[in-house]
């Protein structure tokens, strides 16, 4: 993840007087407007950074100019001069703001929000009336991922750019994301107790992720706790690290080795995962005498608790994760322009002086990650621990998938029906990738997907195309059992699976009974459910339905809602691949059992959708 600069925590310019310039400037600009192309220009002074999900920073000559003619002309001195409105004019022309934010740092916000209230501090001439609410991060990027909900807000602060780029590459996104940049920092570190460190070393004795990992596994050492990857951004990004590390670690072993242990890290993590970093918290020190956590929440937990429960904080030598707080605008149509001013303008509130006074207060660090000596001793830091080693990059967006699809499957065995397309069309080469067709690509998707699951799964193999089978469009070629089963005749599960997908060929003359298929692969599911899995029928086509007599694709889908039963959960995972497959179908089809839909335009993408889905629908079912 990228870095946004911000100013030390010295007093820095305050740019109140220079905006009220800006205000006089633009007073003939109150009026709601957009763009020529719809979008939004919410332009703000240089305060922008690199961070997942962003798209385009923009910046305007007019703010620009205004700046620096507010500073050329003294304009600073307006707001100081005393020319604010009155509180009456402030409550019936204020400009309102609605503000989503993580719940660690939603108070910080208040803060501001009330100074700017109290202070009468104006946006585009009108008062700024900022509303902040505390909402998880998980919780938005799934609502921003539904295109039928309305977010309720313009601007959103989750705890981590990761949520920002799941809600930007979701299937269906309810808004474009603007990232202005990070306004905060938190280093993700373990806190221990402090007869737990005492018993590792602390503060002398470092470590890296894996050791770390491998320190909590159980025994005579401190259990260690993490919050559901899946809804929390420090476990999310912890986990991702210590399979780094593990991978680092062993890479002699081969990737087959490491895979296999960094499966039995979260395996054993997840016996004591809690819902939420809060919920973990809570399990300190019963149940977990070391946890995932953020420093900020290590200091606001030490800020309240007696000797006995204080924690102390180890920070991984190979580089600790990082929260990063991004500053992220909903550019829908709803955004006026001044409304976006109002986000841009609250924005420099919570970089100026007085704003990184209210984040420190609450135990963070400033966006570049520099650290506060005092906030970390509070949190639990200690030298030689390496607390002012500057964090390192963020996962990538595949690595963050991977983990979380990981954790899904290990958390929760998974039971899955794999049907692929073997029409005609699956024998058309794929671009830039020379020779190979695809059903080469796909067939290599799947062996690779096949290896993040273990023994206890259960996968098994379908091919569809038109009368494959005297009338029926699908046969199945190996049998739903677990990869650790094995045949009379001595033959693995697994094994059995790998010479299916190698022995896959489009047939010259089959068309796409995607429909019929589709129902009949449900109805099996659902017959054959087994209680404690995650079931789902995986479903990859790179076309539209062809078969003429198939049910219709209303009467499926009415079918499929009729079939949906609650008490047996069977989402669709749909991954439509190449430009020629029905997305739209697939997407309807998908969403009427719970599941989701998945493009790809590349077959060599399957398996990092097919990850993404079982983590959304894992999600989906755990909530």
């Amino acid at each position: 993840m990228g870095r946004h600069s911000q100013p030390d925590e010295s007093d820095g310019p305050d740019y109140s007087g220079i905006f009220d310039a800006m205000d006089r400037a633009d007073h003939t600009d109150h009026a709601d407007h957009t763009d020529r192309t719809g979008r939004i220009d919410h332009s703000a002074p240089d305060n922008t950074g690199s961070r997942p999900g962003a798209s385009s920073r923009r910046r305007t000559v007019a703010i620009s100019t205004a700046l620096v003619l507010a500073v050329a002309t003294g304009a600073v001195v307006v707001l100081r001069g005393g020319l604010l409105p009155s509180a009456e004019s402030c409550r019936s022309n204020a400009v309102r703001l609605s503000v989503a934010a993580s719940p660690d740092i939603a108070p910080a916000l208040r803060t501001v929000a009330d100074h700017a209230r109290r202070a009468g501090i104006r946006s585009d001439g009108r008062c700024l009336d900022v509303k902040v609410s505390s909402r998880p991060a998980y919780e938005v990027a799934n609502a921003l991922g539904d295109a039928g909900r309305t977010p309720g807000f313009q601007v959103w602060v989750p705890d981590s750019g990761v949520w920002v780029e799941r809600a930007a590459t979701s299937p269906v996104s309810a808004a474009p994301l603007d990232t202005l940049g990070g306004i905060a920092s938190s280093p993700v570190a373990v806190a221990a107790t402090s007869a737990a460190a005492d018993r590792l070393g602390w503060p002398e004795k470092t470590y890296d992720w894996a050791q770390l990992a491998a320190a909590g596994s159980g025994g005579g050492s401190p259990r260690l706790g993490t919050a559901d990857p899946a809804r929390s951004a420090a476990g999310l990004l912890a986990l991702s690290r210590i399979n780094g590390s593990i991978a680092k670690a062993g890479a002699a072993d081969g990737k087959a080795a490491t895979d296999a242990r960094a499966a039995a890290n979260a395996k054993l993590l997840s016996q004591r995962a809690a819902r939420t970093d809060a919920a973990l918290l809570e399990t300190v020190p019963r149940r977990n005498q070391a946890v995932v956590l953020s420093e900020q929440a290590a200091f606001a937990h030490n800020a309240d608790a007696d000797d006995a429960s204080r924690l102390e904080l180890f920070y991984p030598k190979d580089g600790t994760a990082e929260l990063d707080y991004p500053y992220t605008v909903l550019n829908d149509r709803e955004l006026t322009t001044v409304r976006a001013r109002a986000a841009t303008r609250f924005l420099t509130l919570l970089t100026d002086a007085r704003g990184r006074r209210a984040l420190k207060k609450e135990g963070f660090r400033t966006a570049d990650g520099k650290v506060s000596e005092p906030v970390a001793r509070a949190a639990g830091g200690r030298t030689p621990q390496p607390y002012a080693v500057t964090p390192s990059p963020g996962p990538s967006a595949r690595e963050v998938e991977a983990a979380l699809g990981m954790w899904t499957i290990t958390v929760q065995s998974a039971r899955l029906n794999t049907v692929v397309d073997a029409s005609a069309s699956m024998s058309d080469p794929v671009p830039g990738r020379a020779g190979q067709s695809r059903m080469d690509v796909t067939k290599a998707s799947l062996r690779q997907a096949l290896s993040r699951f273990n023994a206890g799964d259960e996968i098994g193999l379908w091919e569809f195309s038109t009368e494959l089978d005297g009338d029926r469009d699908y046969r199945e070629l190996v049998a739903t059992r677990r990869l650790g089963a094995r045949t009379p005749d001595g033959t693995g599960q697994r094994e059995e699976l790998a010479a299916a997908f190698d022995a896959l060929k489009p047939l010259p003359e089959g068309s796409t009974g995607l429909y019929d298929t589709t129902l009949a692969a449900y109805k099996k599911a659902q017959e054959t459910f087994v209680r404690g899995k995650f079931n789902a029928v995986v479903m990859l086509t790179d076309g539209a339905n062809q078969d003429p007599g198939s049910i219709s694709r209303g009467a499926l889908v009415k079918e499929l809602k009729r079939l949906v039963d609650p008490d047996r959960p069977v989402p669709l995972i749909a991954i439509a691949v190449g430009p020629d497959a029905d997305r739209a179908a697939c997407r309807e089809i998908a969403q009427a059992t719970g599941g989701s839909a998945q493009q790809v335009n590349d077959p060599a993408q399957i398996n990092t959708a097919m990850l993404k889905a079982i983590v959304a629908a894992g999600e989906a079912g755990a909530g």
